[in-house]
Parts: C-alpha cells; sequence; structure tokens
C-alpha cells in the first residue's frame, strides 16, 4: 500500500528502532564479559593453587613427604591441564567457547570438592588430575574471546585485567582457604572453594558474550579466510615467528620460578619464619594481594601507554625492566631471618615482577594469526603449564629433600634460593624478544 507515493513498509522501516547487531551487542557488553571471565579464571587460580596454605596441614595429615607435596601441586596436575589444552583450543577454534569454559569451570569446581574427600596419596592425586582436567577448557578459549572483543591497541589493558584472577586466585586462595583451614581443616576449605565455581559456571553459560571471531581484527579477516590449518600448521606457525618462540621461553621460565616460589611460600614462611596458618592468611596474604593488583592493573596501563608511544615491541622491553628491577628483592627474600625484613623484600619484587602475564599473552595474541588465537594460547599454555607449572613446585620438593641431610628444616629456604636464581635467563628472552619485535616494526613494508 502507497500513501502520497511511499509504501508503508518503508516508513514502519524507517521510524522502527534499529535492531542491534550481533557485533555491536558484543562490543557493549564487553566489559562484562571481561569481568566474568576474569572471575573464572579467579576461580582455576585459586583452585590450581590453594594447596600452598595447606601442604603443612596435609602433610601431617596423610604423612606425605615434599617430593609427594610436589607433585600434587606441579607435575600432577600440569600435565593433564597442559595437554588437554591442546584438543580444547582446536575445538574452540571451531566451536562455542562460552560453552566450553563454563563446562570446564563445572568440571574442576567439582573435583576440587572431592579433593576434601581423600584418604590418602592416591585418592588427593586422583582428584588433582581431575581437578587438572577440567582447568584446560579456561584460558585458551578466553583468551580467544578476549582477543576478538579488543583491539590490539587496548589489549594489553584487557588481557592484564584477565590476568587479575592469577593475583586474586593466589591471593585469596590463601586467605579463604588458610582461613578456613584454621579453624575446621583443610579438607572443609577444599570444599568450600570448589562448590562456589559451580554456581559461577551458570552465570557465565548465560551472560557471558560469544563474539565473531576476528571481531577485532576485520583488516586480517579476509585475508585469511579459508581451511582451518592444522595442529602441526599451528605450531609451525608459532616456531617460525622468532619473537613468538622468545615470548614463549621467556614466559615459560618466569612461570616455573613463580609456580615454584609461590606454591610453596606459605610453607616457607611455616617452616623458616615460624609463622601461622592464620597469620600468613589473615595478614601477609591480603597485603601480598593488593600489591598484586596494582602491579598487574598497573602494568598492563603502562604496557599500552609504551605499545601508544613506542610500538608493541616495547612491551616485552617492559617487562624485562621490570624483572630486572624485582630480581635483586626475590632473591633477598631467601636470605634473611626476619620476616618483616622477607615480606617487605617479597612485596617489592611482585610490585614489579606481576606485570608481566597481560603483555605477554596480548602480543601472542597479536602475532598468532585470527584463526589460531585460541591454539595459539593452548600452545602457550602447554608449555608454561607442562614446564613451568609441572617442574617447577615439583623440583623444589625434590631439592627440599635432597638437601635435607644437611640443612635439616631450612632445606626449603635453599631450595627456593636456587631456583629464584635463575629469573635472569626469563629476562633475557623478554629482551631478545622486544628487539625482534622491534625489528619487524621498522622493516619496510613489501
Amino acid at each position: 500500500m502507497r500513501v502520497l507515493g511511499v509504501d508503508l513498509p518503508d516508513i514502519a522501516q524507517a521510524i522502527a528502532p534499529r535492531q542491534e547487531t550481533d557485533d555491536e551487542r558484543a562490543l557493549r557488553r564487553r566489559s562484562l564479559t571481561l569481568g566474568l571471565l576474569t572471575l573464572t579464571y579467579f576461580f582455576s587460580y585459586m583452585d590450581r593453587q590453594i594447596l600452598a596454605i595447606l601442604l603443612e596441614d596435609i602433610k601431617a595429615d596423610l604423612l606425605l613427604s615434599d617430593t609427594q607435596l610436589g607433585l600434587l601441586t606441579g607435575f600432577a596436575f600440569a600435565l593433564f591441564y597442559a595437554t588437554l589444552g591442546i584438543p580444547v583450543a582446536r575445538l574452540a577454534d571451531r566451536m562455542n567457547r562460552r560453552n566450553i569454559i563454563a563446562a570446564a569451570l563445572t568440571i574442576w569446581s567439582a573435583m576440587t570438592a572431592l579433593c576434601g574427600l581423600a584418604q590418602n596419596f592416591t585418592h588427593l592425586l586422583l582428584a588433582r588430575i581431575g581437578v587438572g582436567i577440567g582447568e584446560a577448557g579456561s584460558s585458551p578459549p578466553s583468551h580467544s574471546i578476549i582477543a576478538d572483543l579488543y583491539p590490539p591497541e587496548k589489549r594489553a589493558g584487557a588481557m592484564a585485567i584477565y590476568s587479575l584472577g592469577v593475583t586474586l586466585g593466589a591471593g585469596l586462595g590463601i586467605i579463604i582457604g588458610g582461613t578456613i583451614s584454621a579453624y575446621y581443616g583443610w579438607r572443609w576449605a577444599m570444599v568450600s572453594i570448589g562448590i562456589p565455581g559451580i554456581v559461577l559456571a551458570i552465570f557465565v553459560r548465560l551472560f557471558v558474550v560469544e563474539p565473531r571471531r576476528g571481531l577485532s581484527d576485520a583488516n586480517q579477516l579476509a585475508a585469511q579466510a579459508g581451511d582451518m590449518p592444522s595442529l602441526r600448521e599451528g605450531f609451525a606457525s608459532m616456531w617460525q615467528m622468532p619473537a613468538a618462540r622468545h615470548l614463549v621461553l621467556g614466559v615459560t621460565l618466569t612461570s616455573l620460578i613463580g609456580y615454584a616460589l609461590t606454591g610453596w611460600g606459605p610453607t616457607y614462611y611455616q617452616r623458616s619464619f615460624g609463622l601461622s596458618v592464620a597469620q600468613i592468611a589473615m595478614v601477609i596474604a591480603p597485603i601480598l594481594m593488593v600489591i598484586g593488583i596494582i602491579s598487574g592493573v598497573g602494568g598492563g596501563k603502562v604496557a599500552d601507554w609504551v605499545a601508544r608511544r613506542w610500538g608493541t615491541w616495547a612491551q616485552s622491553a617492559m617487562v624485562a625492566v621490570f624483572k630486572l628491577i624485582a630480581f635483586p628483592f626475590a632473591v633477598g627474600i631467601y636470605l634473611v631471618d626476619d620476616p618483616t625484613t622477607g615480606i617487605i623484600l617479597y612485596g617489592i619484587s611482585i610490585l614489579f615482577a606481576s606485570s608481566y602475564l597481560g603483555p605477554t599473552f596480548a602480543l601472542i595474541q597479536g602475532l598468532a594469526p585470527v584463526k589460531l588465537r585460541a591454539l595459539w594460547a593452548a600452545i602457550t599454555l602447554l608449555v608454561i603449564n607442562l614446564i613451568g607449572l609441572g617442574i617447577g613446585p615439583t623440583l623444589i620438593g625434590v631439592l627440599s629433600d635432597l638437601l635435607q641431610p644437611r640443612f635439616g628444616e631450612e632445606s626449603l629456604r635453599y631450595a627456593l634460593l636456587i631456583v629464584a636464581m635463575a629469573t635472569p635467563w626469563a629476562i633475557f628472552h623478554y629482551w631478545r624478544a622486544g628487539v625482534l619485535l622491534k625489528r619487524r616494526d621498522e622493516a619496510p613494508a613489501s
């Protein structure tokens, strides 16, 4: 029907409110999505690291050695967590990433609660393996979603916020786990931390946005259209890029040292400084957590600023400089006998050393082909966790047992000191990655 020469459907379409597109909806809700993914990562890291504050109680209850404790915190978890991340990433590059994350969160939360029912080393080992299997489905799809929602100039800041899950998870895991353990025992601590994750999984399924792949890199998407590359091509594409290799080596070594020192940190405070679980949980952990938050958020902001000022290569150089500043303080922790001095040194080292995750993950996602972002994240996490998480805490346990005949209760101190001294190796790889990224940015366009 026409009125004054105009079709009525055209009039209705003109006055009707415009429908929001899927891309607009994804971008409008990206802060909510980032918040829920960060909270998921928080639960992931808390469930992973809660053993740090419980090791002495578990050791006394189940009569375990330091080597067995190291296996529980390190290799047993990391083996399945790391290796299953690759097939999960392949699914995430093809299927709905939000649903994968929600299912994974449900699995690892339930297995964390089951840890509280363990009656011996084998029971606890199997439950920890279950936690590792579940957590394999979290980070690769999360990295991919964040990279699709945030453009390169904002990606390091977004990744830094996401990486707060590490600081919050480690800090609140010690605070909540240690407090509950002090009053009700380590078993209730595991159950109390595991169950809320199942509730969070429902919110993730309902409210996290699944963005279009390449949404924030539309200029790359057309060039990378076609069949999904194979797993071998995914590994090859990362290996053939020297800057990516050095970034992965740098973050792997940093993670090995970090997992080793943080995983055994509360036990060190108890054995060498004579602090109680309650003191660590209620006084020390909150202070260190706040410092870690400042480092993570501040590091992401600084990384975004240096990228705008000098280019993305400067983010890698920034990490190298910050870790160089933190190094003497990190080593000093194991050379003093006064707990106050040790905590101050640790706080200063965290302030500079904990800002590496956001810039590192952002750089790797920026280098990755759009179609391979989840796979590149999984490859990175495979190496980080198989070597860093798998070897780091386990190595401390073995070294502590080997040094025990000579140093007695102080054997853990020297085991931690030995691993901390490897930090310059990680610094070199970040510096080298920065050099290579700068050369790439300055190379004339072909």
